[in-house]
């Protein structure tokens, strides 16, 4: 294996196994794993999010896991100075930073750097949303068009998240959204020389994966956990969990744990369908393993000459 890369990054849909080839990769290569997936950084929902167990993070360094609360917000912008912490404390323990998930927004703070947009306060949102459902989407549109009108001319009146979006933003910071657009901080892992590595499966393995590994889950306790974390009534970003929602409306009455479970699996083949469209439009330069076992993955890296 060629070590001069400065940090290897492995993406892969839910279920892939990147997360086990990036932890025998690590031990080969002296790595620690940093994580990039937006779920893995929640603290309470260990189980649904199929966060490593204890005893494979202690085989090597394991960082940005679970280090959020599911009541917090968790934003891009926080991820990416999160990552840029995570990768000074990897270089500091002398290892090699091994950056492995399936949340494709990650991988561009990491590798493109993106805008570094304010967060907006929930009442901001209420209070916006409350003007739109008022006044009207036409209406809307055409306050929004006085304020920033360059985000007005690329939306519809109809296009109700992302006029939203733009106004909450210039209600929150006072400027349009091009504004902050503008502003493209730069990738994390800017400078440094990188192996990227998409882990696809054959989409019927992964799918079997996908059923088998939440079975699994509830085996181990998916659904106490799942009741547990929506009475803590999660943040937005965090009550986007896969099977979260299901198995709470379940536990309400709202429909039988039998169908929860099928629910949350359709759920989560339609996410790992997202993902492999995202890497397939925005990861299409780099190398793609159609591995189905982990070691297959790992030999694959290990042999090709981007590492």
């Amino acid at each position: 294996m060629n070590a001069s890369a400065d940090a290897i990054l492995i993406a892969g849909p839910t279920a892939s196994g990147k997360s086990v080839a990036a932890l025998a990769l690590a031990e080969r290569i002296g790595g620690a794993i940093i994580n990039a997936d937006s779920m893995q950084v929640y603290a309470e929902p260990r189980i649904l999010t199929a966060r490593p167990p204890d005893a494979e993070m202690r085989r090597v360094p394991h960082l940005l896991y679970g280090h959020v609360g599911v009541r917090e917000a968790y934003s891009v912008g926080r991820y990416q100075a999160d990552a840029a912490r995570a990768l000074d404390e990897a270089r500091t323990l002398g290892r090699v930073p091994v950056f492995v998930g399936g949340t494709g927004m990650y991988f561009d703070v990491l590798t493109k750097g993106i805008a570094d947009i304010p967060s907006v306060p929930a009442e901001t949102r209420a209070r916006v949303a409350a003007r739109r459902e008022e006044i009207g989407p036409d209406a809307f549109h055409v306050e929004l068009a006085a304020r920033d009108p360059d985000s007005a001319a690329r939306l519809r009146a109809s296009d109700t998240q992302r006029t939203l979006r733009a106004t909450e933003v210039f209600e929150a910071t006072g400027k349009p959204l091009s504004h902050w657009q503008n502003e493209i901080g730069a990738p994390v892992l800017a400078g440094l020389k990188l192996a990227r590595f998409v882990i696809a499966p054959p989409r019927d393995e992964l799918y079997a994966r996908i059923d088998a590994r939440f079975d699994n889950m509830v085996e181990q306790g998916a659904i106490a956990e799942a009741i547990r974390i929506a009475a803590l009534s999660p943040a937005p970003s965090a009550a986007k969990i896969l099977g979260l929602r299901e198995l709470a409306a379940a536990h309400r009455g709202e429909m039988s744990f039998e169908e929860a479970k099928s629910a949350a699996k359709t759920a989560s083949r339609q996410y790992a369908k997202r993902q492999l469209t995202w890497f397939r439009n925005r990861m299409a330069d780099w190398r793609w393993i159609e591995a189905m076992e982990s070691q297959q993955a790992v030999t694959a890296i290990l042999r090709d000459n981007q590492v």
